[in-house]
């Protein structure tokens, strides 16, 4: 059976450049949907945080922020029914890459405040993408890809093409203009060849065995994607 290792930010929080602690957590629509799309087609998930914190959903996510009041409430009905699975993460320490035919990070702002920090994660991610098994990151995942590091001290990811949320997408969260720094800005600092589709719509960015989504409009393409990717050898045989 294919095995998939989702991992989610456990942060309940995003520390604004002025010392306020915005809520935020998870983005429902990228658990949610990847999640459901995955154990559709017969993949086994296994969903991890940092240290199996209790993750939880943005609460924007489920309102007009998250798009039309049709997709959010079945997006909410989703997550409702999934909660036995955010209730029992799995520890993210424990989790050995290796182990799994796919790594996938979901996004939300979460990722922004920990898992952009977070050793393990960032050791995990360098282990990752160095196997050339396939690893994906959505949203504001790719945050997190910059906890990882080569021995040397470089940047896993440098010249890798990628996408992410974009800075024109961010601002249109008012918050978001008292952030201490936006994901497109440290991306391209960082060394990534970052690319953008249209505002809040699908772009998914492939390179070798990176895929990366750049909003949550992109989750179901990007889970698509991967698993026709994941779904060929077994078709070809």
């Amino acid at each position: 059976m294919t095995s998939v290792l989702m991992v989610l930010s456990a942060a309940r929080h995003w520390t604004l450049n002025d010392g306020t602690l915005h809520p935020t957590g998870v983005w429902a629509e990228e658990f949610a949907v990847p999640y459901q799309l995955f154990v559709d087609a017969g993949f086994d998930v296994t969903v991890a945080t940092p240290e199996g914190k209790q993750p939880v959903i943005d609460k924007l996510s489920l309102g007009i922020s998250g798009g039309l009041p049709s997709k959010t409430k079945k997006v909410a009905a989703e997550v409702e029914r999934l909660q036995p699975v955010l209730d029992h993460p799995a520890n993210l320490s424990d989790m050995d890459p290796g182990d799994f035919d796919l790594v996938f990070y979901s996004g939300g702002h979460g990722p922004m405040e920990d898992l952009t920090v977070d050793e393990v994660s960032g050791a995990l991610l360098t282990k990752r993408l160095a196997s050339g098994r396939p690893l994906a990151l959505l949203c504001h995942a790719p945050a997190a890809s910059l906890a990882a590091k080569n021995p040397d001290g470089s940047w896993p990811f440098q010249g890798y093409h990628m996408t992410g949320l974009s800075n024109r997408e961010e601002r249109l969260n008012k918050f978001a203009w008292k952030a201490k720094w936006l994901l497109e800005d440290r991306l391209k600092e960082a060394g990534a060849d970052y690319s953008k589709g249209l505002p809040l719509r699908p772009h998914v960015v492939v390179d070798r065995n990176l895929y990366t989504g750049q909003n949550p409009q992109s989750s179901e393409q990007l889970a698509r994607r991967l698993i026709t990717e994941l779904q060929a050898p077994a078709a070809s045989d």
